[in-house]
């Protein structure tokens, strides 16, 4: 019976001490908690370059009416020069590497690096670069540009939301966060293999997080 008594005090201890840790764990995820502005005009003017760790670009097109695929690519270099007190001044320059392309799949990454569709190896790069930007209210802007992709250039516009910014406290960086969603024609970038079975039209989404240099 002591034995028993024994384990159960044991047992009710280490329970208390893991929900003494839990809650200790939980607090710390509001401490690091930044006090977000979500205001375009409240955030800080400044020179900023993406965070890779947070920072993704997706695309996605229909394939042969039945589904949407999804791709990303994964090594992605941006920078903001940004004045909420100027916007139309404001210069975003991205450049994707080719080769980062990410499907989940190695044998159809390596079809997409190909000849045939983003021929990687003769255009091992993507940048879009703006020619101007309109800000539409508090946490929207058009962000309008130049895409060279493929060996051409065209112009495209990024819709641009802010989701604000704050001190990172776990890098110790002021950081802005947007995302942004822009379509094209691939057709136009001279990427047009199997077009219409699978889609010209291609949608980019772009979830980043600036820090400020």
């Amino acid at each position: 019976m002591r034995n028993c008594i024994q384990q159960y005090h044991r047992s009710l201890i280490i329970l208390l001490m893991a929900a003494a840790l839990m809650s200790v764990l939980s607090s710390c995820g509001y401490l690091i908690q930044p006090k977000i502005k979500t205001v375009i005009a409240l955030l800080e003017k400044g020179s900023y370059k993406t965070d890779p760790q947070h920072t993704s670009v997706l695309f996605k097109i229909n394939h042969m009416g039945m589904s949407t695929f999804v791709g990303r690519f994964n090594t992605v270099e941006a920078s903001l020069e940004f004045d909420p007190k100027n916007m139309a001044n404001a210069k975003l320059s991205a450049l994707i590497n080719i080769a980062s392309v990410d499907v989940n799949n190695e044998d159809l990454e390596d079809t997409l690096r190909g000849s045939s569709w983003f021929d990687a190896e003769k255009y091992p790069q993507a940048l879009f670069k703006t020619t101007s930007v309109q800000l539409l209210d508090e946490k929207h802007a058009k962000f309008t540009g130049t895409l060279a992709l493929h060996g051409v250039t065209e112009p495209i516009v990024l819709d641009v939301v802010f989701n604000g910014g704050g001190n990172n406290m776990l890098t110790g960086n002021y950081t802005l966060g947007f995302s942004a969603i822009t379509s094209f024609n691939r057709s136009v970038f001279g990427i047009d293999y199997l077009v219409p079975a699978i889609a010209d039209k291609v949608d980019v989404e772009v979830f980043a997080e600036f820090q400020k240099q």
